[in-house]
């Protein structure tokens, strides 16, 4: 295994603990700061606005840059932003340093991809995606469980100080072991653009934005589920977490593994267990045990799309574009913004905790439509079938 992709998974995981830690310590946040939940849980969908924005903004800015150096500048942005958020004295600079983290996130995972899909043979390249983003499902298991239990015993700011001194350590990772790959200079903004007029990019954003999208809409609140539908008690909030960690961790290897043979059966069959799945969660809601199963298979559903998702843009631009990563990064996150946005308007509504986990399901179901669409109207894209 490649000590490079290794290096970038560190730093993946820095970085998914950082975005999804504040799930598990909305109360908290929201009590220091004198907000409402759903108003904290506008931290969780900024993060993700930024990313959208941020990733394929960056990456065409630096599209003429070697990819390393981008990497390293991506990674000391986002040291900044969890500095900022670490010190924030009030919601609005918390949301600046969320913001700037997010667009250094957004840089790296969108640059990181292609650099390590051009690691490994072309075979091998939704194993080689799956393998970085296995740090952002890591975190799950262990970053964003840890980083819940120490910020409600220690304060949620040093949690911020520690992802800043681990994104350090990571960033050293990553300038000794990851090899020069200096960016394509035949790729121009209209090569990286032309993608743009195909639809069926526009289809493979949307089962990504759609995914992620069902997954947080439901998760972004999981806390408040957790202690007022399911009456658990605020110590349970950090195994749950890590039990949806274990199912990213799950869905994520085994989707690499499943895209490399078959991607849109992957993604079909990804999507159509997630719907099923999210219906049974929010239908038994009041179990512990229901739950808990339901947190695994969410999560191994929702992140089992991911590699093949990626993979997929990668293959549709030829295989040299950071731009359809980031862009890929993009639309999860204009799904993770919408859905934690959206669940929040359920809650404020009045239809409950449980409401979101609905919203998930149908989200979920619109994917499962976007692949049967990919499917009655694609073009030959290598490995698809």
């Amino acid at each position: 295994m490649s000590v490079a992709l290794l290096a970038m998974a560190l730093s993946a995981f820095v970085m998914g603990t950082a975005e999804f830690v504040i799930t598990g310590l909305l109360p908290n946040v929201a009590g220091d700061l004198n907000l409402s939940i759903p108003t904290a849980g506008t931290l969780i969908s900024g993060y993700a606005l930024a990313v959208v924005i941020g990733g394929p903004a960056c990456t065409m800015a630096g599209a003429r840059v070697p990819r390393k150096p981008l990497l390293l500048a991506a990674m000391l942005l986002f040291v900044v932003g969890n500095l900022v958020s670490a010190v924030a004295p009030a919601y609005w600079v918390l949301m600046v340093g969320r913001v700037l983290a997010a667009f250094g996130q957004a840089s790296f995972l969108g640059i990181g991809t292609v650099v390590a899909a051009n690691l490994v043979a072309d075979h091998l390249r939704s194993r080689a995606i799956a393998m970085v983003f296995s740090g952002i499902t890591l975190a799950n298991v262990a970053g964003a469980p840890l980083g819940t239990l120490l910020g409600q015993n220690l304060g949620w700011r040093t949690i911020f100080w520690i992802i800043s001194l681990a994104a350090v350590i990571s960033l050293l990772g990553v300038a000794a072991s990851v090899p020069p790959q200096p960016s394509p200079g035949h790729i121009g903004f209209r090569a990286e653009l032309a993608m743009f007029g195909r639809k069926q990019v526009w289809l493979t954003l949307a089962i990504g934005m759609f995914a992620m999208g069902a997954v947080f809409a439901s998760f972004s609140y999981i806390a408040p589920l957790l202690t007022e539908v399911t009456e658990l008690s605020s110590a349970a909030i950090t195994p749950m977490l890590a039990l949806f960690g274990v199912g990213l961790v799950a869905g994520n290897l085994l989707g690499g593994w499943a895209a490399d043979r078959a991607q849109l059966p992957t993604l079909g069959g990804a999507l159509g267990l997630l719907t099923v799945v999210m219906l049974v969660f929010a239908a038994l809601s009041h179990q512990p045990v229901a739950v808990a199963i339901g947190l695994v298979l969410t999560g191994a559903a929702g992140f089992a799309v991911i590699p093949a998702f990626l993979a997929r843009l990668i293959n549709l631009a030829g295989g040299e574009s950071p731009l359809s990563a980031a862009t890929g990064g993009s639309a999860s996150n204009m799904g993770i913004a919408a859905g934690a946005y959206l669940g929040g308007l359920t809650i404020q509504a009045g239809f409950g905790y449980v409401a979101p986990t609905w919203l998930g399901a149908v989200l979920a179901a619109l994917g499962l439509g976007a692949v049967l669409a990919v499917v009655v109207s694609r073009t030959p894209v290598a490995n698809t079938v």
